[in-house]
């Protein structure tokens, strides 16, 4: 383990003991300590190589102070060709939005890669659903992403859910095929139908696009430069 895993891992155990000292597994009548489970996407698509890609989140707490899981990746044909972790502190300091701070580990692809993180997750006016943090990683590496979705509620069941992810670094990564600048801009377009609040399959389209050196090295690996997929899913929580 070198010394930036190392100084990272125990900033984030200091961060955590130190900022939430209440943190007891005995329920408190006023704030109690509850957990979420949120698998906003299971799905695959039409690109024929039997995809298999999650986005889920999960958390547990109080009211202000909760620990944050959160995890996304691919699996082609038995083979993972994505994994990414995030393990987060949050601090509530407005109704809507919560301060993070904690650790992310890129599994796959190899070699892996490991990142502070800072970031800022709430719901913006208009109810736009905002996820904004910044990574620090080894040598110097550098990242930047930002997603934002909003619910179009057409009926109580029937729910069109636009989203969009952008990501930046702040140099090359030519070992993991991440190019400085503008990266990647993913959109989204799902319309679930929710069966129950906690269970809503889903279909949609999804179009991504590598920029600059991000592009360049997508050409390099024989992988779409752009490309658009039709998607379909299940959404869940409990």
């Amino acid at each position: 383990m070198n010394m930036l895993n190392k100084r990272t891992i125990v900033m984030g155990l200091w961060v955590m003991v130190g900022l939430y000292p209440g943190l007891s597994w005995a329920a408190s009548t006023d704030d109690p300590l509850l957990f979420n489970v949120m698998v906003n996407e299971l799905e695959s698509n039409d690109s024929g190589a039997t995809p298999l890609t999650w986005d889920a989140q999960a958390w547990l707490g109080h009211d202000l102070k909760k620990l944050w899981f959160k995890t996304e990746g691919e699996r082609t044909q038995g083979d993972t060709k994505e994994v990414e972790v995030q393990a987060l502190y949050s601090q509530a300091f407005s109704p809507f939005w919560d301060f993070q701070i904690g650790l992310r580990h890129d599994a796959k692809p190899s070699p892996s890669q490991d990142w502070a993180v800072i970031g800022l997750q709430g719901l913006a006016p208009y109810f736009f659903e905002i996820d904004a943090a910044l990574f620090v990683g080894e040598s110097g590496n550098s990242g930047l992403r930002l997603n934002v979705e909003y619910d179009w509620l057409f009926t109580q069941k029937i729910i069109l859910t636009p989203e969009v992810e952008m990501n930046f670094y702040g140099q090359n990564i030519p070992q993991v095929s991440l190019g400085s600048g503008l990266s990647d801009i993913t959109l989204g377009l799902r319309l679930r139908y929710e069966i129950r609040r906690e269970i809503a399959p889903y279909v949609g389209l999804e179009w991504s696009k590598f920029y600059g050196n991000s592009a360049d090295f997508a050409s390099r690996d024989g992988l779409e430069v752009s490309d658009t997929k039709v998607v379909a899913g299940l959404r869940m929580w409990f």
